[in-house]
């Protein structure tokens, strides 16, 4: 996939509209994570070097085309030490704008014409710029103004962010080296078929986990207590494991899960096979021998993909035990060269930084859902509109 970028592009002097994803986790005001806003930097710089005059534009949260300042992006200025502009549509700070100057435009999301694509607000956000970076690979899934719409009005490139995604997991699916392990877990069979299919044809053994795993155990006949599960997808899930056998891929399930009487951080823990299960059991995690199970299919991998925790890994410590164990199998096999890992998905990406194993990992996606629908090889409007 070729894309256009801004490689030997005279940026000097141009007034650059840039989409970078700032959605990041904020508690009390202040920035709890900001792997998105790291990985944004090399392009900033990039930019700012250059001599470009630069507008970041993004999104937080979901504030449903109303002014809510609750999601207000001020925050994020301040972290990053940048001059905020109180309203994206606002022309009034470029007259005074020099050369390598940067600053940080409001919640593109306090507009309906954001997430509706609107093409006059589309207009009036591009209007005044000389080009359109796209560095924002986790909202290219959606056909938004900022992804898609302003490119109707300013020439538009992949950032180096987004040329990175897309060059790293392009070759984890066209060319990964085997044998391929693939972790899937989350809440819902249902919202991911299609990646389970497709990595099901890449890998030579899939291992699901979470309430996604819940529902495969109960299809094969396993009592999943007062847990979260979708009992409507067990003809579903029994097709993807007969896909799996038809495709030569070992499907493993939840061997055993931790569960508590209440779903509530500080309930107390026992662990059980899925078979010993009880009726007002709630799971929460996965157990040790699943844990330990994954473990082994980790070393003995070449290649692994994750996305999602195996259960509610920011309820920490004790029910972060099975997400755990896997990120810290998968950081020390990639630390020490055995294999290749990719991490995707906001809840997996913030397991690692709580083990402290996100730089061990070969290459962690800023994606959640963009990473899925990239994985299911389905075209994303926002990919699309920068290609030759």
């Amino acid at each position: 996939m070729k894309l256009r970028t801004i490689n030997g592009i005279d940026l000097r002097g141009k007034y650059v509209l840039l989409r970078d994803d700032f959605n990041v986790q904020i508690v009390d005001g202040k920035i709890t994570e900001g792997f998105r806003i790291e990985r944004s930097m090399p392009t900033i710089d990039l930019l700012r070097n250059a001599g470009a005059r630069v507008a970041i534009c993004s999104h937080l949260g979901r504030p449903k085309g109303v002014r809510d300042m609750k999601y207000s992006l001020r925050g994020v200025a301040e972290y990053m030490n940048l001059p905020f502009v109180s309203d994206c549509l606002d022309k009034s700070f470029m007259a005074g704008m020099r050369d390598g100057d940067v600053v940080l435009l409001e919640n593109l999301r306090f507009y309906p014409g954001e997430e509706e694509n609107d093409l006059t607000f589309a207009k009036s956000l591009a209007a005044g710029f000389d080009l359109f970076v796209n560095d924002a690979f986790a909202v290219s899934h959606r056909a938004h103004a900022s992804t898609v719409g302003v490119t109707q009005f300013l020439p538009s490139y992949a950032g180096l962010l987004l040329q990175s995604e897309i060059d790293n997991l392009t070759a984890a699916m066209k060319n990964p080296t085997h044998p391929v392990l693939s972790i899937v877990a989350g809440s819902k069979v249902s919202t991911k078929i299609g990646v389970l299919r497709a990595l099901i044809r890449l890998s030579d053994t899939v291992i699901v986990g979470g309430a996604l795993g819940t529902t495969f155990n109960f299809a094969l006949g396993a009592p999943v207590g007062n847990s979260l599960y979708e009992p409507d997808m067990v003809q579903e899930a029994l097709k993807i494991m007969e896909y799996a056998r038809e495709n030569n891929c070992r499907f493993l399930v939840p061997l055993d899960k931790g569960v508590a009487p209440v779903f509530e951080p500080n309930a107390p823990r026992t662990d059980k096979d899925v078979s010993d299960i009880q009726p007002n059991d709630v799971i929460i995690d996965g157990g040790p021998k699943t844990a330990a199970r994954d473990v082994i299919e980790i070393e003995n991998a070449s290649t692994v993909i994750w996305n999602g925790t195996v259960g509610m890994a920011e309820w920490m410590p004790t029910w972060s035990f099975g997400s755990f164990a896997i990120a810290r199998a998968i950081a020390e096999n990639s630390r020490f060269g055995k294999l290749k890992s990719i991490v995707g998905g906001g809840d997996t990406v913030a397991c690692l930084d709580a083990c402290g194993v996100m730089d061990d990992i070969t290459y962690v996606s800023t994606g959640g859902g963009a990473f899925l629908e990239f994985i299911e090889g389905r075209e994303l409007p926002g990919i699309k509109v920068l290609q030759d």
